[in-house]
């Protein structure tokens, strides 16, 4: 059965967009609908977001390759196709077959940011599938999740029937493998639960129970195979790549080429979620990202290259790639991009070498102002530093820089603040240092401060955040003084949202009440600014019994059980912890390429080669 095509084209000339809806892009699949097992991959954003999510590439193109699964993809409508598509009856759909999502064996969530999840609980609801697992027979899909938010699923684990911890590649065909068993000789929900919660890195939450204290701190967790431990590729080399993607019907997020060229950060910044759970290191050789650079641009025609990595300077030959990329493809007019650099692994010559391809801006994240308090966080970083890398792509032609930094960051006090002025404005000194015949054009300093969310898995999951009183006040104390520094515009994230960002990232299973009332008050897309009511959520907490505040502004003792512990990514909690203790102190921690610092993965960094083991 598919959607009727009729009544689609009679919305589609009527909504924002319609190229988000009518799937058939160069590169997508075309499978056999009768095929075992069908699967889809859904995004709780829209379709130029997740378009544009490196992750669901991978992992949409491999499941493609088995000859048993059709993998399909949708996205959430947006408010304007919602309403056309209620008033048609049209379900949500698959963009390849136009299949209705409530009729795949499977439908796979990313969760990449605790905002989207009201927009799962919405996209359920499109499809005509009950939103709690409790309420869906065998006759509906299997609702799974993966990504970076499912290192605390807690607070989703009412919806959610199984989670896939850690990277997808191995864990994914292992999990289709088991459902094809259970498919051919009888499909139970249950019985297949049973035993797809003996695959490592599967987290099957109606299997484990929670006790709680009478403060309603957690006592303990209980259930076989705990704790649920992430998977991850050892070899990148060896890693399933595609060698083609989508092209898209219309401009997204990234309209370009992604290259990955490594997995995992040695930096040990602290406030930093993915810098921990995506651990260890792994490296893709150059040859190997050559060949797919090749392979990915012959397929798709696009003139951009996006190097993907949390911190692509820190490539150990990043030099040699670059160089080799720019060679290769310099005829084609294709240039590659650094989205991600630290300013201490800027390099003169790859940078004037990308200005010869394509005049650009570059991206650089100091995080805090003062020294003091990038030591706090483990920067581990230098004004120097910071000037030197600016200076470099000054001088390589580039008269746009954006910077990224963090306020509420915990001992931040005023004085931090005024130094994170103070820095932007020898920044722009440095620009007008140079001779006026070096200068291209009017220079131009986006500012972008973050407020900072405590995560899982980070030594600052013990620390609270700040208020949103005190948040606002930071924003506007830098806003009057960004005001005088001419050529830097500043901007700021949305602290209501952030505070709900701390909430469900440090949640519980008690949040899905929450989620579920928001929902019903109309929550969806809560990310974007135009669609975001705090009022929603301040009902849905009421109506649950829950102070939020419990979550996001409670310093957490050093023995609490947390709603993430039942969970690990490799790193000892006593490795975090002792980071939070050097923190304190105003110290630094050494980058672990120059030592193990025995975080947990001492077994696979000596297996690999990683750092001086």
């Amino acid at each position: 059965m598919t959607v009727d095509r009729r009544k689609l084209d009679k919305i589609l000339p009527l909504v924002e967009k319609p190229g988000r809806y009518i799937g058939n892009e160069l590169g997508c699949y075309k499978k056999d609908t009768s095929l075992p097992i069908r699967f889809l991959f859904a995004f709780p954003d829209v379709y130029e977001v997740g378009m544009s999510h490196l992750g669901s590439i991978i992992l949409y193109n491999m499941t493609n390759e088995r000859e048993d699964t059709f993998a399909e993809r949708t996205y959430c409508p947006f408010p304007d196709m919602q309403e056309k598509m209620k008033e048609e009856g049209i379900p949500l759909y698959s963009l390849e077959t136009y299949t209705p999502a409530k009729e795949f064996d499977m439908i796979g969530f990313n969760l990449s940011y605790e905002m989207c999840y009201s927009t799962v609980l919405l996209m359920l609801e499109l499809s005509d599938i009950p939103v709690l697992c409790k309420d869906r027979d065998d006759s509906y899909p299997l609702i799974i999740a993966g990504g970076t938010c499912t290192y605390n699923p807690e607070p989703l684990v009412d919806f959610i029937d199984l989670f896939i911890i850690g990277e997808g590649e191995e864990v994914n065909n292992e999990l289709l493998d088991l459902y094809r068993e259970h498919k051919e000789k009888g499909y139970s929900k249950e019985a297949f639960l049973k035993e797809a919660a003996n695959i490592p890195g599967i987290y099957v939450p109606s299997l484990v129970e929670v006790e709680y204290n009478d403060d309603w701190t957690i006592k303990e967790y209980r259930g076989a195979n705990l704790p649920v431990t992430k998977r991850i590729i050892v070899d990148m080399d060896k890693a399933y790549y595609p060698k083609h993607q989508i092209v898209p019907n219309i401009e997204i997020v990234h309209d370009r080429v992604v290259l990955e060229i490594f997995r995992g950060c040695t930096r040990g910044c602290r406030f930093c979620q993915a810098g921990y759970v995506y651990r260890p290191i792994r490296e893709k050789s150059v040859d190997c990202l050559i060949r797919q650079a090749h392979d990915l641009i012959d397929a798709t025609g696009y003139d951009d290259i996006s190097l993907s990595s949390l911190s692509s300077g820190d490539y150990s030959h990043i030099e040699e790639l670059a160089f080799r990329l720019i060679d290769d493809f310099r005829e084609r007019h294709v240039s590659p991009s650094l989205p991600s650099l630290r300013v201490d692994s800027f390099k003169e010559e790859y940078a004037k070498q990308m200005q010869d391809v394509r005049k650009t801006g570059f991206t650089f994240a100091p995080e805090a102002g003062s020294q003091r308090l990038r030591d706090v966080i483990n920067k581990n970083i230098t004004e120097e530093d910071v000037l030197r890398g600016v200076k470099l792509a000054f001088e390589s032609g580039a008269s746009t820089v954006k910077l990224y930094f963090m306020i509420g960051l915990p001992t931040e006090n005023f004085d931090d603040l005024r130094e994170m002025v103070e820095l932007v404005k020898k920044i722009r000194d440095t620009y007008y240092e140079l001779p006026k015949e070096q200068r291209n054009g009017s220079l131009r300093i986006n500012v972008s401060a973050a407020s900072f969310v405590p995560k899982p898995f980070t030594p600052f999951q013990w620390e609270k955040q700040d208020t949103e009183e005190e948040l606002q006040e930071k924003q506007q104390f830098l806003k009057e003084l960004f005001k005088d520094v001419k050529g830097a515009r500043f901007t700021y994230h949305y602290s209501p949202v952030s505070f709900l960002e701390a909430v469900f990232a440090r949640g519980d299973r008690r949040l899905g009440k929450v989620l579920l009332y928001a929902r019903e008050n109309g929550a969806q897309f809560d990310s974007w600014t135009n669609y975001f009511h705090q009022e929603y959520y301040d009902d849905a907490f009421r109506r649950a019994g829950i102070d939020p505040s419990f979550y996001a502004y409670r310093v957490r003792g050093e023995d609490e059980v947390f709603p993430w512990d039942h969970i690990s990514c490799g790193v000892r909690k006593s490795y975090l912890l002792k980071e939070k203790h050097i923190s304190e102190k105003n110290q630094t921690t050494p980058d672990c390429r120059e030592g193990c610092l025995g975080c947990g993965w001492e077994k696979v960094c000596k297996q690999i080669g990683n750092g001086k083991l």
